[in-house]
C-alpha cells in the first residue's frame, strides 16, 4: 500500500515537474499564449475571439433608442 503511494506521488511531482519545466527552469519563463488572440496565422486572416467579434459587431451596428423601437412598432401597425 505504502509502495503504491509513493510511486505515485513520484510520478505525480515528475509531471508537474515536466508540465511546468518552461516555468520552473527558466528565466523569465511564462505559460505559452494559447488564445486566439494570440496566434498569429488566424490574426493575419482577421479571426478574433468571440467576446471581441461580438464587441465589433456591435460597435458597427446603430443603437436601439425608446423613440426608435416605438416608431418600428407604430410602422408595422
Amino acid at each position: 500500500m505504502i509502495e503504491a503511494f509513493i510511486i505515485s506521488s513520484i510520478l505525480l511531482i515528475a509531471g508537474v515537474l515536466v508540465l511546468g519545466f518552461r516555468i520552473f527552469f527558466i528565466k523569465g519563463g511564462e505559460f505559452p499564449n494559447i488564445h486566439i488572440g494570440g496566434n498569429q496565422a488566424l490574426k493575419s486572416k482577421g479571426v478574433h475571439c468571440a467576446t471581441t467579434q461580438d464587441r465589433e459587431a456591435q460597435q458597427k451596428t446603430k443603437p436601439y433608442t425608446n423613440s426608435s423601437i416605438m416608431n418600428e412598432i407604430t410602422k408595422k401597425l
